[in-house]
């Protein structure tokens, strides 16, 4: 669920149970639409994550990026861009509760990524948002540094030349056609 508008005034278009990107995540509330949710009820809303990453990437195309990213994996998982304050979120629910949230901040010199999630996840978590944008930003050389709160060592990723994208590309195409014929093979 990408959004490219601006919700109207006096709404934060956010899904049923998240909060604003400086505050903890709610809980789903299906009862509640999510253009008019303003909090959840605080019995239902669990401690802030305990563990913040931030990654901030030297980009004269930070909005572009952005959006990119959000829509991108907003496919996947709930994720809102804001044209006008060149701002989103992602929230890692595919699998059901959130797992973690990336706030999404474009400026006219960089984007800052925000991670907020549990220090078991944030490995993964940072490799997954930090590998597509390297992947994005391939021909601006885009490097992804995390810089973690609690002291532990962030992940990196990236730079990556377009031939490595590329070479990903025809690798992930050559196995998705091999699956599908052994599929088939089966199938007879």
């Amino acid at each position: 669920m990408t959004q490219t508008s601006t919700p109207p005034t006096g709404h934060t278009e956010v899904p049923a149970g998240a909060h604003s990107p400086a505050s903890s995540l709610g809980t789903a509330d299906a009862s509640t639409p999510a253009s008019t949710h303003a909090a959840p009820d605080p019995s239902t809303a669990p401690a802030s994550y305990p563990l913040i990453s931030v990654a901030t990437i030297p980009t004269e195309r930070a909005a572009r990026y952005g959006k990119q990213l959000v829509s991108h994996m907003g496919h996947k998982i709930t994720g809102f861009w804001d044209e006008e304050a060149s701002s989103g979120y992602l929230l890692f629910d595919r699998e059901g509760p959130v797992l973690g949230r990336f706030d999404v901040v474009a400026s006219a010199s960089d984007l800052r990524l925000e991670l907020r999630t549990e220090p078991e996840r944030a490995d993964r978590l940072e490799f997954i948002v930090g590998i597509h944008l390297a992947r994005f930003g391939a021909r601006d050389s885009l490097a992804v540094v995390w810089e973690r709160t609690d002291g532990s060592d962030g992940s990196t990723q990236g730079p990556l030349t377009p031939e490595e994208v590329e070479a990903r590309a025809r690798a992930k195409k050559a196995a998705r056609e091999a699956a599908a014929q052994s599929a088939a093979l089966t199938a007879d």
